[in-house]
């Protein structure tokens, strides 16, 4: 009887598990929701020109430097100028004591004319005598003395002549002139001051600064391309940036001389000078300032922002669509790093799709959801403009 009752609960529960299994295998799948593919935003890369630059410190220069001297010796009676004044060629700067040297100039005219009295006499004594001489009135002897006396006195004229000149030259010399327009700084002696030719100390000095040098070294290893940049021409043709502290340009740019440029034996340095404008003054003597030089030019550069760039392995790679909306993983080469964006130089091809944001859930093969990139630099320049 006991048996039997186990029988059946055990006949019962194997029905129950047949019916439940029926039950399931007449029952739909539930539906697999559908992934949407990854948003990202993509950059068409196209050729433009691109020129590679070096930042390198550099110190500003006059074009020309003139130390004032005097050129005689005296007293400084007055300073002519204002210091820090802008001046010009030929205005007078310092008056020395005058008086000495027209006093000297004034007897040096004095001995001419007596010079040249005398060679009026001995002219006209000599005329005299030599028809006397013709007709045996006086002997050779006399005609021949007059002769020289006459010519005695005419050198003695070209002498005092030569003297006068040069007591006006002093004369001349006790104003001191500017040889050179510029800026000059200021003075080092003051009035009262005994000065002289062969002093150390200048009596100030005029720097010229409406044009400027800016020196820049760079290694001597990097002149080559430098040269390769200017299209092996040389003078004032390659184009050069100067930048203040912050980085933002002044006003004028520098154009690099090739002239007299050696290399230092000390550190294996190339010393640079770059000329440049500065009709405004921005530019001061001694000033340390950037020199943006160009090291290469390319006529048809592609260029990859920043952050497209995927390291693998420290090597770079970059994520390429196809035309079916596929991505793929692929490497590259990388140039220089220019406003932010990498010179890619192999690996890519004008025309070629590649991923600037959104590649963190990509795999090779997916498809995505592909959106053109807003670059910021435009932006920023589409906000100047208005």
């Amino acid at each position: 009887m006991v048996f039997v009752s186990i029988a059946r609960a055990r006949a019962f529960g194997v029905a129950c598990a047949f019916a439940v299994l029926g039950l399931a295998g007449c029952s739909k799948p539930a539906p697999v929701p559908h992934a949407e593919p990854p948003k990202v935003s993509i950059l068409t890369l196209q050729p433009r020109p691109l020129t590679e630059f070096e930042d390198l410190p550099g110190r500003v220069t006059p074009l020309r430097i003139a130390e004032i001297r005097a050129q005689v010796n005296g007293i400084v009676q007055r300073r002519l100028f204002e210091q820090g004044a802008e001046v010009r060629q030929g205005q007078p700067l310092f008056q020395i004591n005058a008086a000495p040297f027209k006093a000297d100039a004034d007897a040096a005219a004095a001995a001419l004319s007596r010079a040249r009295a005398t060679h009026s006499r001995a002219q006209a004594q000599a005329e005299r005598l030599a028809p006397l001489m013709q007709a045996d009135a006086v002997s050779r002897q006399e005609h021949d003395d007059a002769i020289a006396q006459r010519d005695q006195a005419a050198a003695d004229v070209e002498q005092a002549r030569a003297t006068l000149a040069r007591r006006r030259l002093d004369l001349r010399f006790a104003t001191v002139d500017a040889p050179i327009s510029g800026r000059i700084d200021q003075t080092l002696v003051s009035e009262g001051a005994l000065v002289a030719p062969g002093d150390v100390t200048p009596l100030a000095r005029i720097q010229q600064i409406s044009q400027v040098y800016v020196d820049v070294r760079q290694p001597a290893t990097r002149y080559a391309a430098l040269r390769a940049a200017s299209d092996g021409q040389s003078g004032l043709d390659l184009p050069v940036a100067i930048l203040r502290s912050g980085g933002a340009p002044y006003g004028q740019a520098g154009r690099l001389l090739f002239s007299g440029i050696a290399v230092d034996t000390g550190t294996g340095d190339v010393l640079l000078r770059i000329l440049v404008d500065n009709p405004q003054a921005e530019l001061l003597p001694g000033m340390f300032v950037q020199a943006r030089i160009p090291l290469a030019r390319h006529r048809a550069a592609l260029m990859a922002p920043q952050q497209s760039i995927v390291r693998l392995s420290d090597k770079p790679h970059v994520w390429i669509v196809d035309k079916v909306g596929a991505v793929r993983l692929t490497p590259v080469t990388l140039g220089a790093l220019v406003e932010q964006r990498y010179h890619v130089t192999a690996g890519v091809a004008a025309g070629q799709n590649i991923v600037v944001e959104g590649m963190e859930r990509l795999s090779t093969g997916a498809k995505v959801d592909a959106m053109v990139w807003n670059d910021p630099a435009l932006a920023v320049t589409a906000r100047r403009l208005r």
